[in-house]
């Protein structure tokens, strides 16, 4: 059994991560994680519980996005019960499950670039943002100084006559 997770927004990007057996018995806990994956041996058939907390940060809500793969231990076999006795057979069978297993590296490495894009488009649009308002304010930084400066200048080559 596998978990694969990362926090996509919210906060600092961190979450509590706790794996519980069929027995009540912790299998793996993890706190202020951002991303992870962790990959056990289910001994003993059950509910197994993947549980993530936001109790250190209750005010930010998080997204989270995670994949469980769940692979069985067993031999494969033919449908009607009988093992593929021949040497091409079990040279197909055992391709055909190294790009099943390729396949499914693919979309598990896809959908964490999707999370990272995303995570990273919000940093860049937050910065973006700031970037904006900051020239926006040394826009008005800069005219309201050369409106200073004209004012400054008119008074001081005014002539003032004393009668």
């Amino acid at each position: 059994m596998g978990l694969m997770f990362e926090v996509a927004e919210g906060g600092f990007l961190d979450i509590d991560v706790k794996i519980t057996g069929p027995d009540s018995k912790e299998i793996y806990k993890g706190e202020r994680e951002s991303s992870g994956k962790y990959t056990f041996a289910a001994h003993m058939d059950g509910i197994y519980t993947y549980c993530f907390s936001n109790q250190m940060s209750t005010m930010t809500p998080k997204v989270v996005m995670f994949t469980m793969e769940i692979a069985s231990a067993g031999q494969e076999t033919s449908p009607d019960g009988a093992q593929d006795g021949t040497a091409d057979g079990k040279k197909l069978e055992e391709m055909v499950r190294e790009l099943s297993t390729a396949l499914t590296s693919v979309k598990h490495e896809q959908e964490y670039m999707e999370v990272r894009e995303r995570v990273h488009r919000s940093i860049n649009e937050n910065t973006n943002s700031r970037v904006v308002l900051w020239a926006v304010f040394e826009a008005l930084v800069l005219v309201s100084m050369t409106v200073g400066q004209i004012f400054y200048l008119k008074r001081f080559f005014e002539v003032r006559r004393v009668v």
